[in-house]
C-alpha cells in the first residue's frame, strides 16, 4: 500500500513528519533586533530579509492550517469521513494523472519575481519545467511534457520554486486536489482512497471542496 504525505509517497510503516510550530511575534523580535545591530558599513542585502520573511510566513501559514485540520479531525469519526467520499482533497505528495488537468494550488514566496513550476515523475526525474506569475494561486496542469508531448498515465508530484533577482527565496512542495473515492480505517490510521490506488492519512489534508463543474 502507498500513502501520500507533505514528504511524499511512502508507505504505511513509513517515519511522518510534522512542521516546526513557531512563534510569530518572537520571530519578529529577532529580525527586528538583527536589524539594529547589523553593521551600518555593510548592512544585510534586503534580498536575505525577503527570504527570511518568505520562508517563517510559509511555515506559519502550513503550521495554522495543520492545526485547524487536527482540530477538525479530532471531532470527526470514520461514519463523518464517509461523507468526504466524492469531495477533492487538498494533499501534497503527488497525484495521479490520467489524462484529466491536475488542479494545482501553489503559494509563491513573498516578494517572488520569478516562480516555476517543476514537475517528477514516480522515479523523481523531472519531467516538465514551467514558469507561473508570480502571482499565481491556483494552476491547472494540463500533463503536457516540457516539449508539449502528452505524458503517460502515472503517479506525478508538484515543486515550486521562487526567485528573486535570480536568487532562490524558497522551494516547496505544491499541493493538488484529488477525489476522495473511499475512506477506510486500517493500522489506526483513517485512510482517505485516491485515484491510482493511493492512500493518503485523513490528518494530512490541508483542504476539503466539492467537485469544480
Amino acid at each position: 500500500m502507498e500513502i501520500t504525505s507533505n514528504a511524499g509517497t511512502y508507505s504505511a510503516n513509513s517515519r511522518q513528519q510534522t512542521p516546526t510550530q513557531t512563534d510569530y511575534q518572537t520571530f519578529l523580535n529577532m529580525l527586528t533586533v538583527q536589524i539594529q545591530n547589523q553593521d551600518p558599513l555593510n548592512p544585510m542585502d534586503p534580498s536575505d530579509f525577503a527570504v527570511q520573511l518568505a520562508t517563517f510566513s510559509s511555515v506559519e501559514q502550513q503550521t495554522y492550517t495543520n492545526q485547524l485540520l487536527s482540530s477538525m479531525l479530532g471531532q470527526t469519526g470514520l461514519a463523518d469521513l464517509g461523507g468526504w467520499v466524492g469531495m477533492e482533497a487538498r494533499i501534497y505528495g503527488g497525484a495521479h494523472f490520467d489524462g484529466t488537468p491536475i488542479a494545482l494550488t501553489p503559494d509563491p514566496a513573498l516578494g517572488a519575481d520569478e516562480v516555476n513550476l517543476i514537475v517528477r515523475d514516480s522515479t523523481g526525474a523531472i519531467v516538465d519545467t514551467r514558469s507561473l506569475d508570480p502571482e499565481t494561486q491556483s494552476y491547472s496542469w494540463d500533463g503536457l511534457d516540457r516539449d508539449g508531448a502528452a505524458l503517460p498515465e502515472g503517479t506525478y508530484s508538484f515543486e515550486l520554486e521562487s526567485k528573486l533577482e535570480g536568487d532562490t527565496l524558497d522551494s516547496q512542495p505544491v499541493a493538488a486536489y484529488m477525489p476522495v473515492l473511499e475512506a477506510r480505517f486500517e493500522g489506526g490510521m483513517t485512510l482517505l482512497v485516491l485515484p491510482g490506488g493511493l492512500y493518503v492519512d485523513s490528518t494530512q489534508v490541508t483542504g476539503l471542496r466539492r467537485p469544480l463543474a
